[in-house]
């Protein structure tokens, strides 16, 4: 039956061969599994079908490649734009979180180098973060005229302007800054210690900040330069810029500026860097006060950073700290030593030992702190001698040529200082001598030294110092009396004259020039015209001629 149905459909004309399906479920039919045959009895109306899903392929992977152009697209461009939100919402997290750093810097407490400053104040035996309980009679045992000041300076209490504490080295600058800090726990105030090399100013202002300079630049991601790779005067810019928007925070909070204090000014040198340094410091500092933003306070032991603020200073205000008066200084000791020692020092005693160191605090502090202050005294007045003969001594008519450099600036100290003591001596002679040191003015210095220049390098070695009014004095009254003792030596007058003479030689020396001869015959002649070219007198000719040397006669003095 079903061969016969195939053989009948075999001759039908679009008859089409049947696809054969076997089951293979088992290897070896059984008598009962009966194998079906499935035929596809597909008409021609199934084969126009197939034909056109064919002709529309190439349709259906145009529109695929477009779909698939389209999704990576906006898969690109979402990465890009996630990347782009990413960089973005961290730098301005960095932003922000620079400058939460360093207002915390300007909060109350203390940075490390403000805890290791205030440290020298505190009883060694006492941890350094318990600052409230130090005492400032302790450590503060000599009253100072100028600390109202400096507490109202580091207060906020003064604005408007930015300030220069000068004065030598000893009296007390740093500790009067240091003291009005404590009072007021640190809040608003940040304080560093200049360098001359302006790539450590720049790290020491960065740890007085709490400003790092690592800014996180996007294009970074991209290897682009970013602002890091600078210089440092570029870094303190970027620095002042993050501090000023903290100050601008602060005035609408609180209403007082922030006070940022520079010590050691003295210390950046005196060249074009130093000088760049110190211009750009201070251009912020005249901007600042006249905004009533930030108080800059500079504290030097040099004349030279006065000489050069000054150049273009319009809200600087100089103040001066000098040594303690001497009713205070002899007051202040004899109760010291009644409290610590149970000693009650005689006036004679104290008036010996205040002839010899004066008011300098430190000086106070050393002799108070001694079992026998007279040799304390003598040691410190010894100090200073010999600081000054290993610097400036003068050597005499047997000076070598090679030291003509260093001798000039010795010659020069040495005859400034005579100078101060034979004004000492009139002073006393007059009965004008007040008990301060005698001073000159600095011209008048200048001229005794024959060079303008000198009397700085003086300074720098605290030999003598130049106070705000242009005055020069010896550096300390302990300076003062070591002066006096070299220059009442035996001999000392005329040792400093050999030395003058003998500089004198040398540089005559130097100017002379020798002229050598060669190549002249008998009946030679040379010829010199010499001319003093201020064409008013004649020229003087000069003829050299050749001779024989006449013979001696050995017999002629017989």
């Amino acid at each position: 039956m079903v061969m016969r149905s195939a053989s009948r459909l075999a001759r039908l004309p679009n008859y089409r061969a049947p696809r054969i399906i076997v089951s293979k479920e088992s290897k070896a039919p059984s008598q009962n599994t009966v194998s079906y045959a499935r035929a596809d009895y597909s008409s021609g109306r199934s084969s126009r079908k197939d034909r056109p899903q064919d002709e529309e392929a190439p349709k259906t992977n145009w529109r695929t490649g477009i779909y698939k152009f389209i999704e990576g697209s906006a898969t690109a461009l979402g990465s890009i734009f996630m990347l782009g939100l990413a960089g973005y919402s961290y730098h301005a997290y960095y932003k922000a979180h620079v400058l939460r750093k360093m207002e915390n810097a300007f909060a109350v407490g203390y940075s490390s180098l403000e805890l290791a400053a205030l440290s020298r104040h505190i009883n060694p035996n006492s941890p350094h973060s318990n600052l409230n309980a130090v005492e400032f009679t302790d450590n503060d045992w000599v009253p100072r005229s100028e600390q109202a000041i400096i507490d109202s300076i580091v207060d906020g209490t003064v604005q408007g302007q930015y300030h220069l504490i000068t004065g030598e080295k000893g009296t007390g600058k740093t500790s009067m800054l240091l003291k009005a800090m404590r009072r007021i726990g640190g809040e608003g105030t940040a304080l560093l210690e200049a360098h001359g090399d302006p790539e450590i100013f720049r790290v020491r202002l960065g740890k007085a900040l709490d400003f790092e300079f690592h800014e996180d630049y996007v294009g970074s991601l991209l290897s682009f330069k970013g602002p890091r790779d600078t210089t440092a005067l570029l870094d303190i810019e970027r620095a002042f810029n993050k501090m000023e928007k903290i100050a601008l925070k602060r005035k609408e909070q609180v209403g007082k500026p922030l006070v940022l204090i520079i010590t050691g000014a003295h210390l950046v040198r005196d060249d074009e860097d130093g000088q760049d340094l110190l211009e750009l410091v201070q251009q912020r500092a005249e901007l600042w006060a006249a905004s009533h933003l930030v108080t800059v306070v500079f504290v030097s032991d040099d004349y030279w950073t006065q000489e050069r603020l000054m150049w273009q200073a319009t809200r600087l205000r100089v103040t001066t700290v000098h040594d303690v008066p001497k009713d205070t200084a002899m007051a202040a000791l004899q109760r010291f030593r009644a409290t610590k020692f149970g000693e009650d020092v005689p006036s004679p005693v104290l008036e010996q030992v205040y002839d010899k160191i004066g008011g300098r605090l430190s000086f106070l502090s050393r002799v108070a702190k001694s079992d026998d202050m007279i040799r304390a005294a003598n040691i410190i007045c010894e100090r200073e001698k010999r600081w000054l003969l290993s610097h400036y001594w003068i050597l005499g008519k047997d000076l070598d040529p090679g030291g003509e450099t260093q001798q000039d600036l010795s010659s020069a100290a040495m005859l400034l200082a005579k100078a101060l003591v034979d004004k000492e001596r009139e002073m006393k002679r007059t009965g004008t001598y007040n008990g301060r040191l005698p001073q000159i003015p600095i011209h008048e210095a200048q001229q005794i030294m024959t060079n303008s220049s000198w009397i700085k390098e003086h300074e720098h070695n605290n030999i003598f110092t130049i106070n705000s009014d242009g005055m020069v004095q010896a550096d300390s009254v302990a300076m003062q009396h070591a002066m006096r003792e070299i220059c009442d030596w035996p001999g000392f007058d005329e040792h400093l004259q050999a030395t003058l003479d003998r500089l004198d030689e040398i540089e005559s020396l130097q100017r002379t020039r020798e002229i050598t001869l060669k190549d002249l015959q008998e009946k030679g002649e040379y010829r010199a015209v010499i001319s003093k070219g201020d064409g008013g007198a004649p020229a003087q000719v000069v003829s050299i001629k050749l001779s024989p040397v006449k013979a001696e006669n050995p017999e002629a003095d017989i």
